[in-house]
């Protein structure tokens, strides 16, 4: 598996498993349980470490299925990222949300804690929580999600240790966070980019390019898109699934050898 490294050597895999719609999806949905459990387990089982989720997934239910399949399972294997949502950014309510997440998650330190999305608290006031927790030890390392550049430079400037990632909206589709700086800012400051949605949920539209390099690895055209963002530097992916042939191909497309021609191909797509 390829590893983007952190900034105090810290590997982190380039392909891991995001958890939206696993247990419901703005609420809990108990119906959906046991397909969420099997599918983080055949998810371990195949390698998976790096497991990203929310507070806000299913009102935090995800955290709770998240923490079922990790119990007595090695917890120094896996790099847990979990976010706080935006009605929860004031100081207080930060810090409160961080014990809720560590209470679900059922572990004592969080690896990577992100704020999903800004509203309109100081960001200074959101910082001055994160950094108390980091010191606490309950954090590990801190980003963002959803910034756009002065949104990011404003978090790095606040936060006591360096800004590890930006998650975004990207994939061969979907280009906005190139466009607006923030890709070529992360990668050129050493910051992890992770890609949300790179299939856009299973509706990415497969086009002709995707298809025939596809076919020159005997792949899918969804592993070709992970493939393209897993060889980019300083990007990883979380895409979600309950499928278990899904699961396997998603991880698989992480050691896809693109060529610099077809690198080139799928980056004329937008």
């Amino acid at each position: 598996m390829r590893m983007v490294t952190l900034y105090d050597g810290t590997p982190v895999p380039v392909m891991g498993l995001g958890t939206w719609a696993m247990g419901g999806r703005s609420r809990p949905d108990p119906a959906q349980d046991q397909r969420a459990l099997q599918a983080l387990a055949d998810a371990f089982a195949i390698g998976y470490t790096h497991i990203d989720t929310a507070e806000m997934y299913a009102n935090g239910h995800a955290e709770e299925l998240v923490g079922q399949a990790l119990r007595g399972l090695d917890r120094r294997r896996f790099f847990l990222t979990t976010k706080v949502r935006p009605p929860n950014l004031s100081y207080r309510r930060t810090l409160q949300s961080i014990d809720g997440s560590l209470r679900r998650l059922g572990v004592e330190q969080i690896d990577l804690f992100l704020i999903h999305w800004r509203d309109q608290t100081p960001l200074a006031e959101t910082f001055r929580a994160l950094n108390e927790a980091v010191r606490a030890g309950k954090l590990r390392y801190l980003g963002v999600s959803n910034f756009d550049l002065a949104e990011l430079q404003e978090a790095q400037a606040l936060s006591e240790t360096p800004i590890v990632t930006n998650q975004v909206p990207y994939s061969v589709a979907t280009r906005s966070y190139v466009r607006n700086g923030v890709i070529p800012y992360c990668q050129q400051h050493g910051i992890v980019v992770t890609a949300y949605s790179p299939v856009e949920e299973g509706r990415l539209r497969v086009q002709s390019v995707l298809t025939a390099i596809a076919a020159e690895h005997k792949a899918t055209p969804y592993q070709i898109a992970l493939a393209w963002l897993a060889q980019q530097p300083w990007v990883i992916t979380i895409p979600m699934s309950h499928n278990p042939e899904h699961l396997r191909q998603n991880w698989d497309a992480a050691a896809i050898e693109l060529t610099p021609e077809q690198m080139a191909r799928l980056d004329g797509l937008a």
